[in-house]
């Protein structure tokens, strides 16, 4: 059994201080979270001395692991010269510089302190170019805190088939009136969707997308649902907003850089801070220019204490700057030997389960043969106990991976890791799933 009373004592004190001794939700866990001291490569320490791997990566944005030489060498030299300024720097033109020589549909960019700020401001743009309110976005997509997209993220799969489905407001605290600023579609279908998005009509702002929906599942959209909604938004003038803060991890030039198919604005953060925070919103020029502060209305403001701030923007660029195209191919391999070998891991332990991902991306799910949809990933979650005993497993194993099952890969990995993180969980599967069933089968067989 790992020890880690450091970390329950750390835990009690934190509940004097904030609410059940916790800041970010997602890092929430019962009885108490592992506090984590230090991390170097591919591995973290935690405040009692134990030692992970970590396919955590702060929810997949720390692309480097921890202590990559030139972020490092890069945020040593800034903090030297200044934290923040009130005033415009050079490293936030050479990180836009970057990425726009990168994202052929990137002219402009815009950067913000979150993913969930830059959704927040693609979403305002749409709204102020196009004149209307109304926003669609799919059911099981986690698109951040905006209140508009804070619906039909994680509530019971809608029978489409029985109607035009509904708005379920994910959280208390959301005003009523969300619910008539955003409509639900089901993701990668083209029938049902076009029967919701028909009725709403000229009255949507925009369609919001998430090429790789982690909460619906980690599966990829399809190449014909994205044409679909990239005629359907062009052809009543409504834009496509792509947000990749996740998938931008997928390529060199993001999800959808090499596709013919290009959304009106994407929103993106993550990878592109070096771990530090950020988020950012790029496009066209013509969409962009919402956001010129002299420019004739309509005008978006949009502001920020920390907003590009030095730090954030020499660490991006020196973590941008590392991540050739062969380095993006590299990780993606191992992303996809990763599911390989997750897979065969369940059918070395007889156990039913699924492994879903692209690129350098993965999610486990248990009891589940096939996941397709969010319908699939929600049914999947009656495991979540099962599941969670397995994670923590791996973790008393010495492997970290996120309480829902996903994981991502980081440059410091090689083979040899992912080779321990499909045999930790395989033992894991064996001590925590094939021994109780063997129990509960036990005590059926018992007089």
């Amino acid at each position: 059994m790992l020890i880690t009373d450091v970390s329950a004592a750390a835990n009690r004190r934190a509940q004097r201080v904030m609410p059940m001794g916790n800041t970010r939700s997602s890092a929430f866990a019962a009885p108490y979270p592992i506090y984590l001291a230090s991390g170097e490569g591919a591995y973290v320490t935690d405040v009692d001395g134990n030692r992970y791997l970590d396919f955590q990566n702060n929810f997949t944005a720390l692309i480097h692991g921890y202590g990559h030489a030139d972020v490092t060498s890069a945020l040593l030299a800034q903090l030297m010269k200044g934290l923040s300024f009130a005033n415009p720097t050079f490293p936030e033109i050479e990180l836009a510089e970057l990425l726009c020589d990168r994202v052929a549909h990137f002219e402009h960019v815009r950067f913000t302190n979150t993913g969930s700020e830059a959704v927040m401001m693609a979403i305002k743009a749409a709204r102020a170019l196009t004149g209307r309110t109304l926003v669609a976005k799919c059911e099981g997509a986690y698109h951040g805190n905006y209140d508009a997209v804070e619906i039909n993220v994680s509530a019971p799969p809608t029978r489409w088939t029985d109607g035009c489905g509904g708005c379920s407001l994910e959280h208390d605290g959301l005003a009523a009136s969300v619910a008539q600023q955003t409509v639900a579609i089901p993701f990668n279908d083209i029938e049902n969707s076009d029967r919701i998005l028909s009725a709403a009509g000229c009255d949507l702002a925009a369609v919001l997308i998430d090429p790789l929906p982690s909460r619906a599942g980690l599966v990829q959209i399809t190449p014909e649902y994205l044409a679909y909604l990239r005629r359907w938004t062009s052809a009543r003038s409504a834009l496509l907003i792509s947000d990749e803060v996740l998938s931008f991890r997928l390529g060199y030039t993001g999800a959808f850089g090499e596709s013919s198919i290009k959304p009106d604005i994407t929103a993106f953060g993550k990878i592109i801070g070096g771990g530090l925070p950020i988020g950012a919103v790029a496009g066209g020029s013509d969409v962009m220019k919402v956001f010129a502060p002299l420019g004739k209305r309509p005008h978006v403001a949009h502001s920020g204490t920390f907003t590009a701030n030095p730090m954030t923007m020499v660490a991006g660029l020196a973590a941008m700057a590392a991540m050739t195209k062969d380095e993006f191919q590299r990780i993606n391999q191992l992303g996809e030997d990763a599911r390989r070998g997750l897979a065969d891991a369940f059918r070395s332990a007889g156990v039913t389960g699924a492994v879903t991902g692209t690129g350098s991306m993965f999610r486990i799910f248990i009891g589940a043969g096939k996941i397709s949809s969010y319908t699939d990933a929600h049914l999947a979650s009656r495991h979540s106990a099962t599941l969670g005993d397995v994670i923590r497993h791996m973790r008393d194993r010495g492997v970290l991976i996120s309480q829902v099952g996903l994981g991502a890969i980081s440059t410091p990995m090689t083979p040899t890791d992912i080779g321990m993180l499909a045999a930790v969980f395989e033992d894991a599967l064996r001590a925590v799933v094939v021994r109780a069933h063997a129990r509960k089968e036990g005590a059926a067989d018992e007089p």
